[in-house]
């Protein structure tokens, strides 16, 4: 006999060959009927899976979040299954869930098309409707290459070589159809339900790697009931119409070009919303002490080295060997560079924190395949800090940053922030002493803050454990954007110092920063955010003032030159056009304010103005209309 505890602290006394399905049917048939699988000593299992001795056990049902994830892994073996029932010399690679839904890869001849998604489909709901179920065997190597080398899946048998020496091989069975995978899975194919749907299909290098084969991938979307499988589907359709690469265009701010992939060629208006955003972090970080500083592109193998960025990120670097046999590398990052900056000259305690800021444009590979407009790019502006303290002024400092990332976000309109704490990977550099201050650090700025957060064990940078600042959008997205590290390493590695209160001299530790993270990055976010709308503060051009008629032309000048002596971003549209054409035309472009005057505007000293998104324009002094404008368009810090 075993015994197992449960999460109200009681316990089952079972039989030797006991499963989590024999537990819930031990405890109620209707409990028996809702569970789908269990969480055994904190890991997700299948419900026939013999319980250990002394294990722990939840139930979990299929409306249970967890369960979200093998309903979407299910579907991708259903996926599989529908397309090689369809396509039986179709072969399969790999299927994972993913966030909001799953996919799967194939190798086939002919790549998928839209049209086939409806065909595929159809078989899928044909498979569910028959409640197949899921069981689990476990074969040998030999057993398993054997079969998949017959079979012509030579996919499965490269995963099956990745699999550790000692790991047990198991295959999953749905009636006649099996696949290689780790499980779990739940009970049979009816539970995964209706509410999925398959979205697009796309190439896929395997493993990610271009120099793979391309495989062709099917992706779908799934989730436990009918009404979030909607409420996602208008959320897409709703994030279809704000997506900033055609807003970009509509709103002539910037375009990219194949001669420079992940690059961004920005137009005058979308350069002078960067240089917006640029002068509002200028601004608030001159308000805390940060001075600003501009470190070189460009810079030579030894100092990557130094920083560990050689050994530990080489791949994601952009490098370059000159004649005289050098080796270079593109900055993809600047902590390195403020490094050898803070080494220049001596620094005591009484000079710290020094907090160096920097706009430096950095570069760093990602695959053609995962670039995406703004969002994912090779060359980026980061709005980079880097702050030298002591260790008694590292929570405090902490705390500072924690704070004004916050303040920043909500001046743009995001209040609903959450926080990740990654904590030390398994790859790292340091001593566990020197990652357990660091740790302690960023966990009390966020106690003393009183913000929630989420850890993630393992995923902070090789050097120091981080902070990432997510923010959830107006149509309920998130967006990973600001960090905070900690690292006592870097400073240690280069030999920088201060000379403390006793004369010693110490290494500083290191606080890595950044708040908008990668400029153009959040430039898309913001973009999306306002679906174009950009508050008034922020949009590039806030005012066109438009002509109703040429005998308007001298006011029209008069009135854009005062606005702009005003402080306004100002054009003027003097062109023979109708100003319902104009008027069409700026609402496209998104300009907020638009401007009409006519040969009555320019004999009263009136102005037309109409706001973007408004029917009805209103008619005011000229006066009057500049001080109404230069006080909406206050920046959150100047209101």
């Amino acid at each position: 006999m075993i015994h197992v505890s449960l999460p109200d602290g009681a316990t089952r006394t079972l039989s030797d060959d006991a499963t989590a399905s024999g537990l819930a049917s031990d405890i109620s048939k209707s409990l028996a009927k809702r569970t789908v699988a269990a969480v055994v000593n904190g890991i997700m299992s299948d419900l026939a899976e013999p319980l250990p001795d002394g294990a722990t056990v939840e139930l979990i049902g299929r409306d249970d979040p967890r369960a979200l994830e093998l309903i979407r892994h299910d579907l991708a073996h259903v996926l599989a299954e529908a397309v090689q029932n369809i396509w039986p010399e179709t072969k399969t690679a790999i299927g994972p869930a993913i966030e909001h839904g799953f996919y799967y890869d194939f190798d086939r001849d002919t790549p998928f098309t839209p049209e086939d998604l409806p065909v595929i489909e159809k078989k899928m709901r044909e498979i569910i409707a028959a409640r197949t179920p899921f069981t689990c065997e476990v074969w040998t190597r030999d057993q398993a290459a054997a079969h998949f080398e017959e079979a012509g899946e030579t996919w499965k048998l490269a995963l099956l070589d990745a699999i550790p020496e000692g790991e047990p091989v198991k295959i999953y069975r749905q009636g006649d159809w099996l696949d290689l995978c780790r499980g779990p899975h739940m009970r049979h194919t009816g539970d995964v339900g209706a509410a999925f749907k398959l979205t697009h299909v796309a190439g896929a290098y395997w493993r990610g790697d271009a120099k793979n084969p391309m495989l062709s991938r099917i992706y779908g979307i799934a989730f436990a009931d009918k009404e979030a499988l909607d409420a996602h589907e208008k959320m897409m359709a709703e994030a279809e119409k704000r997506d900033h690469r055609r807003l970009g265009r509509e709103m002539d701010f910037f375009h990219f070009e194949e001669v420079a992939p992940g690059s961004v060629f920005w137009h005058p208006r979308g350069w002078r919303l960067f240089q917006t955003l640029i002068g509002y972090m200028r601004d608030r970080q001159e308000e805390v002490g940060y001075v600003e500083v501009n470190s070189p592109d460009i810079m030579d193998r030894a100092l990557w080295e130094t920083s560990g960025h050689w050994q530990n990120y080489r791949e994601n670097m952009f490098l370059a060997q000159t004649q005289d046999d050098r080796d270079y590398a593109l900055k993809p990052m600047n902590c390195p560079g403020h490094m050898l900056i803070y080494g220049q000259g001596v620094k005591s305690y009484r000079d710290l924190p020094l907090k160096i800021a920097e706009f430096g444009k950095v570069h760093r590979y990602e695959p053609s395949g995962a670039l995406h407009g703004l969002l994912r790019v090779r060359s980026f502006t980061q709005d980079d800090a880097h702050i030298y303290s002591t260790p008694d002024q590292l929570d405090e400092e902490c705390l500072k940053v924690n704070n004004l990332i916050l303040s920043i976000y909500r001046d743009f309109g995001f209040e609903d922030v959450h926080v990740k704490l990654s904590t030390r990977p398994e790859n790292r550099i340091g001593s566990d002493e020197s990652w357990d201050r660091s740790e302690d650090a960023l966990r009390k700025a966020l106690d003393t803050a009183g913000l929630e957060y989420t850890i993630f064990g393992g995923e902070g940078a090789f050097y120091g454990p981080k902070l990432e600042y997510v923010l959830r959008d107006a149509i309920g997205r998130d967006w990973q954007c600001g960090t905070l590290q900690v690292d006592f390493n870097l400073p240690e590695r280069f030999g920088t110092t201060y000379v403390a209160s006793s004369g010693e001299k110490l290494p500083p530790v290191m606080l890595h920063r950044a708040l908008f993270g990668s400029l153009e990055r959040f430039t898309g976010i913001l973009i999306e955010h306002h679906a174009g709308h950009l508050p008034l503060w922020l949009a590039p051009v806030q005012i066109v003032v438009a002509t109703v008629t040429g005998a308007a032309d001298n006011y029209a000048e008069e009135v854009t030159q005062t606005l702009k002596r005003a402080g306004l971003r100002v054009e003027t549209d003097l062109r023979n056009e109708k100003i319902g054409y104009k008027v069409r035309e700026h609402a496209l472009k998104k300009i907020p304010i638009q401007i009409a005057v006519g040969a009555r505007e320019a004999e009263e000293r009136t102005v037309s103005v109409r706001r973007h998104g408004q029917k009805e324009n209103k008619t005011m002094k000229l006066e009057g209309a500049v001080n109404m404008l230069v006080e909406g368009a206050k920046s959150p810090r100047q209101s």
